[in-house]
């Protein structure tokens, strides 16, 4: 039996989760494996990662259900692929991985899994926020309410997350009119410094108005991402449209 049957065969023998990790670890074989997954680290897969993740977001809101099966092993793989170099480094393990996140939600969830009072909805998000808070004072005493805020979300997800972590110690506009003021001011700014032909101030206004924009839009419980998709979706459509127009 060749070497190339062989493996087949043995991972033709497990199932699920067990599987998967096989074949990434024969990837990742020095002698074996293969060469460009070799010389992959946490920083070359980590853009990988952020694009499984969109993918499967695309898939959802086209709702390519069959599609959506085969972005989620995708993105599954990127776990397995950083777990896998992490064993490597001991640094940890696959199972350390899902024990973490185990035991993360069993803690975030008491009343289902310790009989705890049914919370409303509300009440559990709050609870949850609250949760979150205590595990990131446990990872680091001195934490500024913006640490764990990822650098590599997008610029509009993120800014939604700074200011609405900046909420939780009362930085907030007390009502919708003040954001709003502040979104017509921003857009002042911005076009004075276009007027002034000031080059080197107008990328900082504009990212000042855009901002601006993602405070109002949290404000109004709208997430920017979500809504600006649904604009590129929308833009897409009637331009689609007006060439098929133009064509005929």
């Amino acid at each position: 039996m060749s070497k190339s049957t062989s493996l087949n065969s043995s991972l033709n023998d497990r199932n699920g989760i067990n599987r998967l990790l096989e074949i990434m670890r024969q990837l990742r074989n020095p002698e074996s494996g293969c060469p460009w997954d070799i010389e992959q680290d946490f920083a070359s897969i980590a853009p990988c990662t952020i694009e499984e993740a969109y993918e499967v977001v695309d898939a959802i809101s086209r709702k390519d259900w069959s599609n959506l099966k085969s972005e989620l092993g995708d993105l599954l793989l990127q776990t397995v692929y950083h777990s896998q170099i992490a064993h490597e480094r001991e640094l940890f393990e696959f199972a350390d991985v899902v024990e973490a996140i185990c035991q993360k939600m069993i803690n975030r969830h008491p009343h289902v899994f310790n009989n705890d009072e049914q919370p409303t909805t509300a009440q559990q998000v709050k609870n949850w926020e609250q949760m979150k808070e205590i595990e990131r004072k446990n990872a680091e005493p001195t934490v500024s309410k913006l640490t764990g805020v990822a650098l590599a979300l997008p610029a509009l997800t993120r800014a939604y997350k700074l200011q609405k972590r900046a909420t939780q110690v009362g930085f907030d506009w007390p009502d919708i009119q003040g954001v709003i003021a502040k979104v017509v001011e921003e857009k002042d700014e911005f076009i004075n410094e276009i007027d002034a032909g000031n080059e080197s101030k107008i990328v900082e206004e504009f990212g000042d108005l855009l901002f601006a924009v993602v405070n109002l839009g949290r404000y109004a419980g709208i997430d920017p991402e979500t809504a600006l998709r649904f604009a590129n979706d929308k833009f897409e459509k009637r331009f689609l449209a007006m060439e098929v127009a133009l064509r005929e």
